[in-house]
């Protein structure tokens, strides 16, 4: 599918560009907007935790099973009918959220809302890549970059501030003008594309690589919960994964015309530059997942508090993608190794807080971790789509932002396991040191009255005991995100310059 404008409309691609912007940073809005609004939720709903979660994981699991259908959808529709469409339904899911009663009704929307939103940042993608010329790519990726990773820093800041001022229910409602916007945009600015490809559709494919990733991210969210392998859930869960993909593979090999084409995976560049996005989808939305967290449960601190902490993060990438705006000339590897750097040392830093950190540090670290975003983004994604057959551009950005949600996924997942467990294992071990022997513990309290404690006094020295406890499986948490972002730098000069051979 060739989207490429006439040289005539020079400027109007700015205007693209802009409306892509938008629309992705209104889905990125969506994607942890809900996490602020789960507990005010479960109350409401008089849900358990573990159920309402699901409110998350249908999200999820619905961004996973439809992001790869964009490709598909892209080489047999209209762009603009599928962005007009998608909004549109995005919308409609997003008031449901809002005025949901029940558990059902809250999951059963934002499944939707993850449906319909999943096809908007690699239909975006396609666009950009598609109008703007290669040496302009670097630019025009820096400001599309900007909708993918402040939409959620501006979504926990805005319904953060509105949750507490008003309700739950007026954290979707934030996005239902945005959505408005958005429409208007798409019927303005993006042209009618006529598409000549008619590709008949890859049901076997779709249904076993749907399954394969709905499994996967099932069992990623639910996991620590069931206890991981001490589950019989996640050993069933983990086998149905492997078996589909097994069968998504072996079909795409034989099958003459099949859902995902397997020789996009040939150029070198896209290859190597879908394990570096997996590999910044780890590192990308851990701190926004962690620090509001070690915020909330540990410091005390209100959401729109946290929400601004956050903020800072935002600063960070936008300053990033502000120098990669005017430094597309560099050496992208160059950049991607000060970027990972950055991330690496912004993790050792991390590292090395305490329960008494400061406001000042946290935003910090929050805005040293967002320059590394703002500075590796652009440069992936042009290195990644550098060498690639424009025939392929649909397909392959559906794959490379279901690699990046996929990336995010594992990661949260291992380092809420290792917060969780590491933390049980050091509470453990620090309650063994509260004995009548110990002299910190005899410094505050007599060892006459170690066994005469009330059940308050107990209670807070357990609570107390379980903070210092969490915050070292945090600092462990922070460790793996500096070996993570270490490990990554070697990759980055694997990767062929145009015109390189």
């Amino acid at each position: 599918m060739n989207i490429i404008l006439s040289e005539n409309d020079a400027s109007f691609k700015w205007f693209i560009l802009g409306t892509a912007t938008f629309v992705t940073m209104l889905y990125a809005m969506a994607v942890t907007i809900a996490a602020i609004a789960l507990p005010d939720m479960r109350g409401s709903m008089s849900a358990t935790q573990d159920q309402i979660t699901w409110a998350i994981t249908g999200n999820i699991v619905a961004t996973a099973i439809f992001t790869p259908l964009a490709g598909w959808l892209a080489t047999r529709y209209e762009i603009k009918n599928i962005l007009l469409f998608s909004v549109l339904g995005f919308m409609f899911a997003t008031f449901y959220c809002g005025i949901s009663d029940n558990l059902e009704e809250i999951v059963f929307a934002r499944f939707a809302q993850g449906a319909f939103g999943a096809p908007l940042p690699p239909l975006c993608q396609t666009l950009v890549l598609g109008v703007f010329p290669q040496k302009q790519r670097s630019l025009a990726m820096a400001v599309w970059g900007m909708g993918t990773i402040l939409g959620p820093v501006i979504a926990p800041t805005l319904g953060g501030y509105l949750g507490e001022l008003l309700n739950w229910r007026w954290v979707f409602y934030t996005l239902i003008p945005f959505c408005i916007i958005a429409l208007i945009m798409v019927i303005i600015t993006v042209p009618i594309y006529r598409n000549k490809l008619r590709e008949s559709f890859d049901w076997i494919g779709f249904i076993f690589l749907a399954i394969s990733v709905a499994s996967l991210q099932i069992m990623l969210d639910r996991g620590e919960r069931n206890g991981w392998f001490d589950s019989a859930e996640t050993y069933i869960e983990l086998f149905i994964c492997i078996l589909s993909f097994y069968i998504f593979i072996t079909h795409s090999l034989t099958y003459k015309r099949p859902f995902i084409n397997l020789n996009i995976f040939r150029d070198w560049n896209y290859s190597l530059g879908l394990i570096l996005i997996f590999f910044f989808g780890m590192l990308n939305f851990v701190p926004v997942v962690i620090f509001p967290t070690i915020l909330q449960e540990l410091k005390g601190y209100p959401q729109s508090i946290i929400g601004l902490l956050m903020g800072t993060r935002g600063l960070g990438t936008f300053l990033g993608f502000l120098i990669m705006a005017f430094a597309g000339r560099l050496d992208p590897r160059l950049s991607l190794t000060v970027a990972f750097s950055l991330q690496a040392y912004a993790g050792w830093y991390m590292s090395t807080f305490n329960i008494d950190m400061t406001f000042y540090e946290v935003g910090l670290a929050s805005f040293i971790q967002g320059i590394g975003v703002g500075l590796a983004w652009p440069p992936i994604s042009v290195l990644t789509f550098t060498t690639m057959n424009k025939n392929y551009y649909s397909e392959a950005t559906a794959m490379f932002h279901l690699i990046r949600n996929l990336a995010s996924s594992i990661f949260i997942a291992c380092c809420v396991a290792v917060v969780l467990h590491t933390g049980q294992i050091n509470f453990g071990y620090i309650s063994s040191l509260v004995t009548n022997w110990n002299e910190g513990i005899i410094l505050n309290l007599a060892p006459e009255n170690m066994n005469n404690l009330s059940e308050v006094t107990i209670a807070n020295l357990t609570k107390e005991l379980n903070r210092q406890s969490l915050m070292i499986g945090y600092i462990n948490a922070f460790k793996l995100f500096a070996c993570v972002s270490i490990i990554t730098i070697p990759f980055l000069f694997l990767i062929k310059k145009s015109g390189e051979n």
